[in-house]
């Protein structure tokens, strides 16, 4: 079954039960809320920002959207961009792609004009839905992103150069438009995060969406008594499938503008959220400001808070630990996955495997996992090689690149780029990314192990590792550490500190710098090795 039949069901069962809320603490609300707790937090007639829609109107809008597309000739296999921050519209004009049997194409809301405009032509993008805060960039290449191309803005005061979103819409009929999808069809592209040049685009069949979404829901035993708290962008494969977990559950999911530790604890006990899928550097701040007394748990009502979990990025087992050590009765999962993978979930920790963080876990519900050498063997149990994957949420392909496509895809199986070793009771753990590994003096060193070792420092907030040009060993390693707020650190602690290490391991060089991460909270090491490896090719030419 295609996924867009969850939506249809929850509109027939929970049709007056709230589905969505758009939640945003740092903006003045002028409108009109339903929610009754709200008129008890107004001070000096300040009301958060908050909006939310039930199930049934969440249908109609994707039913209506679906409609007007059809209305102006969209059919299968045409492709509809989305540009937008988190907000209500965004999953109800998604659905409304799905249903009117076009292909969802979301979009980076990082991206700039030019990469906007390579991605819509990459996709083969028949339409672009964007909202205001990109009209400067949609402008900038108007002239050639309109060649072809309906243009439709959400939200007010409609530039001259779109049509609106609100008016395009208000006449089309709410029933389902009546489009057979099956899974087989086309129903999403997503691209790469792009961290080495432009991104890829990746094809999914509706198999995979649904596929995602069934398991979303059975991983962390999503129920109709739930409340998700959705924090990252919903362009992200990782933000939209955990969402689903509701979807298949018909639950509540709130969608919250900021990451700030005050923000996020307010939004869990305001709206009673009950799930919450954090990015490390949110739990870490989270963490941090609980230790400086900056946050008190017991100003919140975080008691029906069940599930912490995390993804996108490699997990310290430290911070774990210090989470535990506040909230003890909090489970706990890890998700590994890609967007190649339908976002996360192809290995996962699991509720009931707390013993094993550090680990990603196991496979997927439907997924098999292996470890592989250059040659495509299989390596033994314990030793290092590359992560395949293999389910029914593996991409179709890199949409129009055949050689990167016959790079990863072989006999069914996805050659994901990561490194890991399986223990001996069969769980995954992640070593690090293929192209991230260092080779320095004949030596493999993987900068995960390392990352993790120095963030267990107490003044250690974060930690990047990377490899640097060196004449005599090919490339040597470089820790680039981002020291708590308020705390001072100098080289030659971090070094007494590394002597817990393997001599190969200690970094040769020590960085003290912020630490660049993307919007899915994922290291941006490119950028680091650029920076500094251009910084000392400047050195070295200016000491010649």
């Amino acid at each position: 079954m295609p996924v867009t039949d969850f939506l249809d069901r929850n509109a027939r069962l929970y049709s007056e039960e709230v589905a969505l809320v758009e939640l945003n603490p740092d903006e003045k609300d002028t409108r009109r809320t339903t929610w009754k707790e709200y008129e008890l937090i107004q001070s000096e007639g300040f009301k958060p920002y908050r909006r939310e829609i039930t199930w049934g109107v969440f249908n109609e809008k994707a039913n209506r959207f679906a409609n007007m597309l059809i209305g102006r000739g969209v059919k299968k296999g045409d492709k509809v961009a989305i540009l937008m921050y988190n907000c209500l519209e965004w999953l109800p004009i998604y659905f409304g792609v799905l249903k009117s049997g076009a292909i969802a194409v979301p979009f980076n809301f990082r991206y700039d004009a030019d990469e906007i405009l390579y991605c819509a032509e990459l996709a083969e993008v028949d339409i672009v839905v964007f909202g205001s805060a990109f009209i400067g960039r949609i402008e900038a290449i108007c002239e050639q992103i309109s060649k072809g191309r309906l243009l439709i803005y959400v939200g007010d005061s409609c530039p001259s150069f779109a049509e609106s979103y609100h008016e395009l819409v208000a006449d089309c009929s709410s029933q389902a438009p009546g489009v057979e999808i099956t899974e087989e069809d086309y129903g999403a592209i997503y691209f790469s995060s792009g961290t080495t040049g432009f991104p890829k685009a990746i094809l999914h069949r509706h198999q995979s969406l649904t596929q995602a979404a069934e398991m979303e829901q059975k991983h962390h035993r999503t129920s109709r008594e739930d409340t998700f708290l959705c924090i990252p962008p919903l362009y992200h494969t990782g933000a939209k499938f955990h969402w689903m977990g509701s979807l298949v559950a018909g639950s509540k999911a709130v969608l919250l503008k900021g990451t700030k530790p005050e923000t996020i604890l307010s939004a869990v006990s305001r709206e009673r959220c009950t799930i919450v899928w954090l990015l490390v550097p949110w739990a870490q701040d989270i963490l941090d400001a609980l230790d400086r007394g900056e946050l008190r748990q017991e100003d919140y009502d975080l008691e029906g808070w069940r599930l912490m979990h995390i993804g996108a990025q490699p997990v310290p087992p430290s911070l774990i630990k210090r989470w535990r050590g506040y909230f003890p009765k909090h489970d706990y999962d890890t998700n590994y996955g890609l967007s190649e993978s339908t976002g996360p979930g192809c290995v996962h920790l699991g509720l009931e495997n707390i013993h094993k963080v550090g680990s990603i876990g196991i496979p997927g519900y439907g997924w098999s996992c292996k470890i592989v050498d250059e040659t495509g063997g299989e390596v033994e149990q314990g030793e290092v090689g590359e992560l395949c994957v293999k389910g029914p949420g593996v991409m179709t392909c890199y949409y129009r690149n055949e050689e990167a496509t016959a790079e990863v895809l072989r006999d069914g199986w996805l050659y994901t780029g990561d490194m890991a070793m399986q223990d001996e009771d069969g769980f995954y753990f992640l070593v690090d990314r293929k192209k991230d590994v260092i080779v320095s003096g004949g030596e493999n060193i993987y900068p995960v192990q390392i990352e993790d070792f120095l963030r267990r420092h107490d003044k250690v907030k974060d930690a990047a590792v990377i490899g640097l040009p060196d004449r005599r060993l090919g490339e040597k390693t470089a820790a680039v550490i981002e020291i708590k707020d308020g705390m001072e650190c100098g080289r030659e602690e971090i070094e007494a500190f590394c002597m817990g290490l393997p001599r190969y391991k200690r970094p040769k060089e020590i960085i003290f710098s912020q630490i660049p991460r993307n919007a899915t909270g994922k290291i941006e090491k490119p950028r680091l090795r650029k920076k500094y490896g251009a910084e000392r090719l400047v050195e070295k030419e200016n000491m010649s």
